[in-house]
């Protein structure tokens, strides 16, 4: 008679899932992810909606002599839409709560629990869901008590994690929430992979950030960068961008006078990639007027806007 017993025993050497930071714009979901991953993996600014698609940072490690591999999903904030870019942005927040072991939701210990955006989404979600009270270094003990014990009655979480992401306060007890809730399951990535995403990816993310560091109002919202070239040689990475705008005005204020900002731009993204990615880089940019890209299906999907 064959033996079943491989087939029939749970896997329980190992632990691998997918963990999806979700909540609304600028609560630190970025900040939280790379102090997770340990890499500069999502962009940080202090503007909203600096995230635009899901990206996923991988993590292996041992946690109480079992090995483990984490998957997080840092998603784009919660938002009501009003462009097409929006609803693809949106249409990744949900996809990665489908797919989640874990849900991680960052709220502010200033958000109102009453109306909050996320709140909706979190009926797609069938697996535990911790809340991760961010910046609690902004607060006093009584009134993150207080938060608690609104979220606890709202939502009833599996567990509630008060923390300062910015400041590294309580990220431990969070990570401890997070292994022990993830399923016993063989690795779904490599062990050296720290990504999804390719490298030409992380250098337009770069690059955007410095738009968002640098320009106000309306010019990071209806920017976009595209890697046309990304060439390794031996010595050096050469990297050609271009940065798409909606409207000729935008694309004189992204260049600048004399071309004084976008050199300025350039210099901070190339130091950030050759730290990044640990090589010289030679980054050349060039700035294209795309008129209404945001609005634009075919656009959208060009530029990796679909899942």
């Amino acid at each position: 008679m064959e033996d079943k017993t491989e087939i029939t025993t749970p896997f329980r050497n190992h632990r691998a899932g997918f963990v999806s930071i979700i909540g609304k714009p600028n609560v630190g979901k970025s900040t939280l992810m790379n102090v997770l991953v340990g890499e500069r993996m999502s962009i940080i600014t202090s503007k909203a909606q600096t995230t635009r698609h899901r990206i996923m940072g991988i993590l292996n490690g041992k946690h109480e002599e079992i090995p483990f591999q984490l998957v997080y999903s840092d998603t784009p904030g919660v938002i009501t839409p009003a462009y097409k870019l929006h609803d693809s942005m949106m249409t990744f927040v949900k996809g990665s709560l489908e797919d989640a072991d874990v849900v991680l939701f960052v709220a502010e210990v200033g958000e109102k629990v009453t109306d909050h955006e996320v709140l909706p989404l979190l009926k797609r979600a069938d697996a535990p869901i911790v809340l991760v009270l961010n910046k609690i270094d902004l607060s006093d003990q009584e009134h993150v008590n207080a938060k608690m014990a609104e979220w606890e009655a709202a939502i009833q979480p599996d567990a509630i994690i008060p923390i300062s992401a910015l400041h590294q306060a309580n990220i431990a007890t969070l990570f401890d929430a997070v292994i022990t809730r993830l399923p016993f399951h063989p690795p779904y990535f490599e062990e050296d992979e720290l990504t999804d995403k390719p490298e030409r990816f992380f250098a337009s993310e770069i690059i955007r950030e410095k738009i968002f560091l640098n320009y106000r109002q309306e010019i990071p919202y209806s920017s976009e960068v595209v890697i046309s070239e990304f060439k390794e040689r031996d010595d050096m990475i050469v990297i050609r961008a271009e940065i798409l705008v909606e409207r000729k005005s935008q694309k004189g204020i992204i260049i600048g006078e004399k071309g004084e900002m976008l050199k300025k731009i350039g210099t901070q993204a190339r130091l950030d990639m050759e730290a990044f990615f640990g090589k010289k880089v030679f980054l050349e940019q060039h700035v294209r007027v795309e008129p209404d890209w945001r609005s634009k299906e075919n656009k959208l999907r060009q530029f990796g806007y679909d899942e």
